[in-house]
């Protein structure tokens, strides 16, 4: 009996669809794309309709003739990508290298790897959307070729290696324009007045809020000063009572950007760790004795729909864990945006039963963070309004009137389950106080004062960027869509266009801002947020239908071409670019001057080639230059006997030889700790091409011993193995154990993990 051949992108998807569908289906992962434009080339024919040149992609033979050989002997093949435009695509490519075999082709989809809805979908399968797979052909077009055109002209200009692209450049441009206004940002100076005021012995606090009939406005000290002095002096009475009852409503489900900014401020998740955790909830986890199944529907949707049997489970769900006046009388329903594909669900659990404290002890302490975070967001979104007792009073003192604002909680409802985070980037509200007001407070209520509290404050400049905030911005703006989130912020980081500090703030690096200044001084159009939206837009219209992708690359590629044209002629070279200073070179006197390297900018003698003294420098926030101290080790250089100083290159601190450039003998920083390997060489820091720090050998190539974790000069007392290592962890903090996986030797709380070696000596 033949078997139907059913084709997923990922090999734990298949391994959890093969369990539900038995002996007579097979089930094979493409592992992604099997075929897409050549890397080295451009791969597009412009002069042809924008025809793609696609390869398969190195490493995939061997899938596509295992794919090709069950093919042959299926009855039917069934191509289940995911039920986005990438998985449409995948798809496409599949069925085109099983072109002999397309009479026993259909697609089908599922947004939950669950027993029921796989069936359910091989029950109804369909043909391939060929205006969806047009629409993810014209976007990956449509980056290639400003992806592939611009970026040389960034190599011949600044230096090899730079990337531009459609809209990752676009993203950059708003940290860079966000760092811009911090600089340019002036803070004034204002003050405020609060007064803790009683009626009886009960007190409570009271902003002012009004002078006269004007919003209350004090600039400085001195006006400060004269209110409080006639405050000092008044008589305080209870000019109006206001009480009222509030709502507030439940969040939407969540949709892929939604979920990415919530788990950057509750759990610190960067957008990229979310979608990666995510992606193995829904493809199935191992649940012991229940089987594998998926936790969760499909991570990428812009919509907040709920399918009737998911709203009908949540809504008895809820009856019975919480009860009925935790139930509102019909299922809660939320709009969606025009442009979401409305064909997909909102992120919700696939099934009640699976709580987050019944899969626990099968989830990862990440992977358990965020299925609580879905899951509490899905329940309470179905869950009655929290309602509060808001009292807002009104205080007379002569000219003047204070404000006092309170509420009290008067039923829970949906915050039993969950409480959104605040905008981590809001501006706290001087109205928005907590505080429990007296009770049996009435107009015309004489009120004796007890205290004045003046205070300065200084305005604030708009914070730099999160994960959470960026992705907010590049979904309000219309930049990119929820699932080229989490890859465009990784690109500006990995490019080092954009560092991140300890918090999860993003600042532009010097490098991020030259090629921000240079894509908008040649690219304008390219660089402007509403072009880039207008595009997203034209993309989405192709999928519905209303568009042809070849009119939409047509109309895009003209002017671009031009624009492109006098880039490569008129594009300021940074190269060759000399910004004098007024340092004075230590070799030759001659005046230093800025240029740009491989790493960045530094100092280089304006005598060069006749002297090739360089340094390194740091810029004050007023633009002053100052050279940057070399750090020198009592190490001397193996070839020359001069000593060896400390260097920053692309991949961190190394050791050079100060009579650099006639001596270029370079050498890693040793920890002081001998190769576990016994091969002679020592463990030295280093920095991995994505910017994560390591530990390798010295003798690398010739030994490969490399740790993430920093080994310690350090006898493990348990195992006597030669070496400890440092690490740091969320819930344990800082500690030192053994990297003997058979060894459980820890030491907790002892001191800074894996921060960089000190340079020698």
């Amino acid at each position: 009996m033949k078997k139907s051949l059913v084709i997923v992108e990922s090999p734990a998807k298949a391994k959890t669809i093969e369990k539900y569908l038995g002996k007579e289906f097979q089930v094979l992962a493409s592992v992604g794309h099997i075929r897409d434009l050549p890397t080295k080339k451009l791969g597009v024919d412009v002069k042809k309709k924008f025809k793609p040149t696609y390869e398969i992609i190195k490493g995939k033979d061997k899938v596509i003739d295992a794919i090709k050989a069950a093919a042959k002997k299926a009855e039917k093949i069934f191509l289940a990508p995911d039920p986005d435009r990438e998985g449409e695509a995948i798809a496409w490519h599949i069925a085109e290298e099983l072109d002999d075999q397309r009479k026993k082709i259909k697609r089908v989809m599922f947004n939950e790897i669950t027993k029921k809805a796989v069936v359910e979908a091989l029950k109804h399968p369909h043909e391939i959307n060929q205006e969806k797979f047009e629409s993810q052909q014209a976007r990956r077009i449509l980056d290639r070729l400003v992806g592939y055109q611009i970026s040389p002209v960034l190599w011949d200009k600044v230096r090899r290696g730079l990337s531009a692209g459609r809209v990752q450049s676009v993203a950059l441009r708003l940290v860079v324009d966000r760092e811009k206004e911090i600089e340019a940002f002036k803070p004034e100076e204002y003050w405020s007045i609060h007064a803790h005021l009683f009626k009886g012995k009960d007190g409570f606090w009271a902003k002012l809020s009004k002078i006269g009939k004007e919003k209350a406005e004090i600039a400085n000290e001195a006006q400060a000063k004269s209110i409080l002095k006639d405050l000092e002096n008044a008589k305080y009475s209870i000019s109006k009572v206001e009480r009222s009852e509030r709502r507030r409503n439940p969040l939407a489900p969540f949709i892929t950007s939604r979920l990415q900014q919530e788990a950057s401020r509750k759990l610190r998740y960067p957008a990229k760790k979310t979608m990666m955790i995510a992606q193995k909830l829904y493809e199935g986890i191992e649940l012991g004795d229940l089987g594998a199944s998926g936790l969760i529907t499909y991570m990428r949707t812009d919509s907040t729909r709920i399918s009737d049997d998911a709203l009908k489970d949540t809504r008895k769900f809820i009856e019975s864990q919480y009860g009925k006046k935790y139930l509102p009388a019909d299922p809660v329903i939320y709009k969606t945006k025009k442009s979401a594909q409305d064909a997909h669900e909102a992120i919700r659990p696939t099934n009640l039963e699976w709580t987050p404290k019944v899969v626990k002890e099968y989830l990862t302490p990440e992977q358990y963070k965020l299925y609580v975070l879905i899951w509490n967001r899905f329940i309470a979104c179905q869950m009655v309004p929290a309602v509060y007792d808001q009292t807002s009073v009104d205080v007379n003192a002569g000219n003047y009137t204070l404000r006092a604002s309170g509420s009290i909680l008067k039923f829970d409802g949906f915050t039993a389950v969950y409480e959104e985070s605040a905008e981590e980037d809001a501006v706290p509200s001087d109205d928005d106080d907590k505080q429990n007001l007296p009770e049996g407070l009435e107009q015309g209520q004489n009120l004796t004062k007890k205290e004045l509290k003046p205070e300065q404050h200084f305005t604030q400049p708009p914070p730099r960027y999160s994960d959470a905030s960026l992705i907010k911005d590049l979904e309000e703006k219309g930049i990119g869509r929820p699932s080229t989130y989490a890859s465009i912020i990784t690109t500006i980081v990995d490019k080092k266009y954009v560092d991140k500090d300890p918090g999860g703030r993003f600042t532009p690096t010097d490098l991020g801002k030259i090629v921000t200044e240079l894509l908008i001084e040649n690219f304008k159009e390219i660089m402007d947020v509403e072009f880039t939206a207008s595009m997203e837009d034209q993309l989405d219209r192709i999928e519905d239908g209303d568009r042809g992708w070849v009119e939409t690359l047509t109309a895009f590629y003209g002017p671009f071409k031009k624009t492109l044209d006098v880039a490569k002629e008129k594009m300021r070279n940074i190269k060759a670019q000399a910004i004098p200073t007024d340092i004075v070179c230590p070799k030759d006197n001659a005046m230093m001057v800025i240029k740009w390297g491989r790493n960045g900018q530094f100092l280089a003698c304006s005598n060069y080639p006749d002297c090739k003294s360089t340094a390194e420098f740091d810029k004050s926030a007023d633009g002053k230059i100052t050279v940057r101290p070399v750090e020198t080790t009592d190490e001397k250089c193996e070839k020359c006997g001069s000593p060896m100083v400390v260097k920053n290159g692309r991949f961190g601190k190394f050791l050079a030889c100060s009579a650099y450039p006639e001596c270029k003998t370079t050498k890693a920083i040793s920890l002081g700790v001998k190769c576990p390997k016994n091969c002679g060489g020592e463990v030295t820091s280093r920095v991995s091409r994505r910017g994560r720090p390591f530990y390798g050998c010295s003798s690398y190539p010739k030994c490969d011993f490399v740790s993430w974790d920093k080994p310690l000069n350090r006898v493990c007392p348990s195992c006597k193995s030669p070496y400890l290592v440092d690490k740091f962890s969320k819930k344990k903090g800082n500690f030192v154990k053994c990297p003997n996986k058979e060894c459980d030797y820890i030491e907790e709380g002892t001191g800074p993990a894996n921060q960089e070696a000190p340079a020698a000596g």
